[in-house]
């Protein structure tokens, strides 16, 4: 489980809808956001200027679904980002990226104009506090993941996604996703080596800090822990970053409760059919009030011990 910052800290967490916002998302601080995607994008790529754009975007489908993104914005040559904080665990997390991905694809086209579908680059970022499972991984259907992979997939947080032949060629470069699992980042201060080490660490320990580390003592993310500190909001931005971190708190607490619940359930059990056979059905209600709030089946496993197969079957 997460361990949930108090709400006096001196900086605000950037996984709360106003946090990542604040940092991020206002025409005042677009110097910060420029600085953190220059250290994604490909130098071809990179942003000297940014437009913010509309976050919501009406798809042209039936039901008129709408894409809401945390972030959407365009540089100087018109090449699209979208940026996404993505706060819990959600089972179809990737789907969703690959849809939201499409409308600053469509948006492309030219209306009413004669259009030779060439197309500008789209990035696609999600920020996640949270781990993929292993078994997401699969290729196919029924297709194993080596040992010697998993182990490395179990390590690595930054995630360079694109569109690639049976070769392992690029097939389209000009559409890439970049994925941060951000509870695998364990660097320390003393292990940061590059400017996105820097920022990746900035953001992770953000809502800890009491002072600026010394490491982290530049221009960029001092104006970053400036527009971080609580103590420069007035009223309305101090009640509206409350909410938000209430919300944070909330949407981690379903885990803990579902924890907390399936124990319950599991002594109860136990108390009745002995205390080796309790053990196993504790950690059975634990794995199924998990699975009620849509929570993986590998993180499940780490966190009762049984198997995927048992975990399936419940």
């Amino acid at each position: 489980m997460k361990t949930l910052e108090s709400e006096n800290s001196k900086y605000i967490n950037p996984f709360t809808d106003f946090g990542f916002k604040r940092l991020f998302g206002e025409e005042g601080n677009k110097d910060l956001l420029t600085d953190f995607l220059n250290e994604l994008v490909l130098p071809i790529h990179r942003i000297v200027e940014l437009t913010f754009k509309n976050v919501e975007r009406l798809a042209e489908i039936q039901e008129h679904r709408k894409a809401v993104y945390d972030i959407f914005c365009t540089n100087e040559k018109g090449e699209k980002f979208i940026i996404e904080m993505q706060k819990a665990y959600q089972k179809f997390f990737k789907d969703r990226m690959i849809f939201y991905s499409t409308f600053p694809i469509r948006e492309q086209a030219l209306k009413g104009k004669k259009w030779n579908y060439q197309l500008k680059a789209v990035y696609c970022i999600g920020i996640l506090d949270f781990e993929f499972e292993t078994d997401e991984y699969l290729l196919e259907e029924e297709e194993e993941i080596p040992e010697s992979v998993k182990e490395q997939m179990n390590t690595e947080f930054h995630h360079d996604v694109q569109l690639k032949d049976q070769y392992n060629r690029v097939f389209y470069p000009k559409l890439r996703y970049k994925l941060l699992e951000m509870p695998k980042f364990t660097k320390t201060e003393s292990e940061l080596k590059t400017h996105f080490d820097k920022w990746v660490y900035f953001l992770k320990n953000l809502p800890n800090f009491s002072e600026i580390p010394s490491i982290l003592k530049e221009p960029i993310f001092e104006k970053a822990f400036h527009v971080a500190e609580t103590s420069n909001f007035n009223e309305s931005e101090l009640e509206a970053y409350m909410a938000s971190l209430m919300e944070y708190w909330d949407m981690n607490n379903v885990v803990d409760s579902s924890f907390e619940k399936g124990m319950e359930k599991g002594m109860e059990k136990g108390k009745i059919e002995g205390k080796k056979e309790g053990g196993i059905e504790k950690s059975k209600e634990i794995a199924k009030e998990l699975k009620k709030n849509n929570i993986g089946t590998d993180i499940i496993s780490k966190s009762t011990g049984l198997t995927i197969k048992e975990i399936e079957k419940l």
